[in-house]
C-alpha cells in the first residue's frame, strides 16, 4: 500500500462515502442480492440498499460499535464496521430508544419480506456466535478500484491489532456468504465455526479466538 493511505475512524461526515463504498462492494454479494435485488440494474433495490446501510451507519453511532476506514487523501478505499464486547447497559438502553426513531422510517423504506430475511439474518448469526468475548465484524468491503492493492488485508491487520490490545475481547466472529471468503479467512487463522443457510443461501459464521 502507499504510504500516503490514511487509517482513521470514521465520524458522521463520512456516511454518503460509506453508503456509496459498500453499495458498490456488495452489490454482487448472495446474500445482498436476495434480500434487495440486483441493485446495478434495479432503482428500487438501489434505494433499498441505500436506506439499510444509511441505518447501518447510523446505528454504529448509537451503539457498541466503530467504523473504521482507509482514506487515499479524501477519497475512501475500504472501510468496516465491528462490533466491540464491552456493554454498558445504559448507553445501549439510550441507544435502542434513539435506534427506534430511526428504525420507524426504514420499515417503510424496505419491504416485508426484507425485513423478514434480515432479521432470520441476524437470528441465525448471532446464535452461532461463540459464546466468549468477541469483537463481531458486522461488515468489511473495499471499492472495487481499490481491490487487489492490499486495503482490505490492512484494515482485517487493523483489527487484529485491536482485540490484541483488547484485554476483554478475545477475538472476533463474523459471517460471510461467499465461499471463497472461507479459505481467505482460514489463512488468517479464522476456523468455521458453522455453515447454514437463510433460503438457498449459504452462510459461513466463522471465528478467530487468540491466544489459542
Amino acid at each position: 500500500m502507499k504510504t500516503s493511505y490514511r487509517l482513521s475512524k470514521l465520524t458522521k461526515s463520512d456516511k454518503p462515502a460509506f453508503v456509496s463504498l459498500m453499495s458498490r462492494a456488495f452489490s454482487r454479494d448472495p446474500f445482498f442480492l436476495h434480500v434487495f435485488g440486483d441493485s446495478e440494474l434495479d432503482h428500487t433495490a438501489r434505494k433499498s440498499v441505500t436506506a439499510f446501510l444509511s441505518f447501518l451507519f447510523d446505528k454504529s453511532f448509537l451503539f457498541h460499535e466503530e467504523v473504521w476506514g482507509i482514506f487515499d487523501e479524501d477519497s475512501l478505499l475500504g472501510t468496516y464496521v465491528v462490533e466491540k464486547p464491552q456493554t454498558n447497559k445504559h448507553s445501549n438502553i439510550k441507544g435502542g430508544l434513539l435506534l427506534i426513531g430511526r428504525l420507524i422510517p426504514l420499515v417503510f423504506q424496505l419491504s416485508g419480506k426484507t425485513l423478514i430475511l434480515l432479521n432470520s439474518y441476524m437470528r441465525i448469526t448471532r446464535s452461532a456466535a461463540p459464546p466468549w468475548n468477541h469483537h463481531y465484524l458486522i461488515m468489511i468491503g473495499v471499492k472495487p478500484e481499490a481491490q487487489g492493492k492490499g486495503v482490505g488485508k490492512t484494515l482485517m491487520q487493523h483489527l487484529f491489532q485491536t482485540i490484541e490490545a483488547d484485554h476483554e475481547s478475545q477475538g472476533i466472529a463474523l459471517d460471510t456468504e461467499k465461499k471463497e471468503n472461507v479459505g481467505l479467512y482460514q489463512k488468517l487463522g479464522f476456523t468455521l465455526q458453522e455453515q447454514t443457510k437463510i433460503d438457498d443461501i449459504p452462510v459461513y459464521c466463522m471465528v478467530y479466538q487468540k491466544n489459542r
